[in-house]
């Protein structure tokens, strides 16, 4: 299985006094979203982290990375410092990717775009920045923890929220 997340950023108090998020500390944030992380991924699944993973020196990030399941994958967000992109423990780091999966072409950036590859014919925006504050163009999702239940999600997911139903089929016309 793969999932999406982003813009956890573990080790941050960001998420408490920005996002208002539902956590007395950092501590009780951090083990929140690891146990959450960890409850929906398993050790053979992959995730696309899209950006804004956590601060701390380098060994601190990767004592991170060995909590959490799964082959993970870094889409670079602009809170995301060297230690960050130079951890053991990613699968791929890079600002940028373009998957196909399950019929359907995502184009991945921790930043929303206006228009992105594909968009007339159909590929689906996820992205992370906003903390769900950005009202999403048609085919575009924020995936980032503050927009999905503090956990990552599957495609499928993302495909069956009503929000999104009118996405189920890559061959619907477009809408």
């Amino acid at each position: 299985m793969i999932y999406f997340t982003g813009d956890t950023h573990l080790r941050e108090a960001r998420g408490l006094r920005i996002d208002r998020r539902p956590f007395a500390s950092v501590a009780e944030q951090d083990a929140a979203l690891i146990a959450n992380w960890n409850n929906v991924v398993g050790e053979d699944d992959e995730v696309w982290h899209l950006g804004d993973f956590a601060r701390g020196d380098q060994a601190a990030i990767e004592q991170l990375l060995t909590q959490l399941n799964g082959r993970k994958h870094l889409i670079i967000g602009n809170n995301d410092p060297e230690a960050t992109v130079a951890a053991q423990g990613w699968a791929s780091v890079q600002h940028y990717a373009e998957l196909r999966l399950e019929g359907h072409h995502l184009v991945l950036c921790h930043y929303a775009f206006r228009t992105w590859n594909g968009m007339g014919k159909r590929s689906i925006n996820l992205h992370g920045h906003s903390h769900g504050r950005l009202k999403p163009m048609p085919r575009q999702v924020d995936v980032g923890v503050d927009a999905q239940g503090f956990r990552p999600v599957s495609l499928q997911t993302i495909l069956t929220n009503k929000r999104w139903a009118r996405l189920k089929s890559p061959d619907a016309s477009a809408g």
